[in-house]
């Protein structure tokens, strides 16, 4: 940053405790200070909202989501016990270790109930729900086709009421916490 090279910093995945450890080294030693946070968030995976969005809100830190539409999986099409039948649902480890829990699968069931209900895809409700969100600066959107982007742009149209909000959230289910960078 000294050199010009870069203009602001980031961190990613880590537990609000050593954020803010960082946040109060970056102070303490004059070093350029933290403005956005990469976090794992999203409908099916919500354990930001206890610590780091509020450390995060309250530190003035912009929240960049990775994942939001959780690796795919809140597209709809990955029904239990299958992985589903993309190329990327049948072989993603990963996401099998993030999701895929009997909970997951009853909120992918009300954002599809709603999707459908407005004539909307999926993924433009996921993404609306995740820009409708405190302190939210800009997911990091995922896209091997252009639909994906044409999803993504489309979102920032989507205005969700309070009452469907409340709809997407009730069947969520806590989660030991995922998707760290330790």
């Amino acid at each position: 940053m000294k050199a010009g090279k870069a203009l602001y910093i980031g961190a990613s995945s880590m537990y609000a405790w050593q954020f803010a450890q960082m946040l109060a080294c970056s102070e303490r030693e004059g070093f350029s200070r933290f403005v956005t946070m990469q976090n794992h968030y999203n409908l099916v995976y919500r354990e930001e909202e206890r610590e780091m969005i509020p450390l995060c809100l309250a530190e003035g830190i912009g929240l960049i989501p990775w994942s939001p539409l959780a690796r795919g999986f809140l597209i709809g099409n990955r029904k239990a016990p299958l992985k589903g039948a993309t190329t990327r649902a049948k072989s993603d480890e990963f996401a099998t270790k993030l999701y895929y829990q009997p909970d997951d699968h009853a909120v992918v069931d009300a954002l599809s109930a709603l999707a459908k209900g407005r004539g909307v895809p999926n993924a433009q409700l996921a993404l609306a729900w995740v820009l409708s969100r405190p302190g939210i600066s800009a997911p990091i959107v995922g896209a091997t086709k252009m639909s994906h982007l044409d999803d993504a742009l489309a979102a920032l149209d989507v205005k969700l009421a309070d009452e469907e909000i409340a709809a997407l959230e009730a069947p969520y289910k806590p989660h030991p916490v995922l998707g760290l960078a330790l």
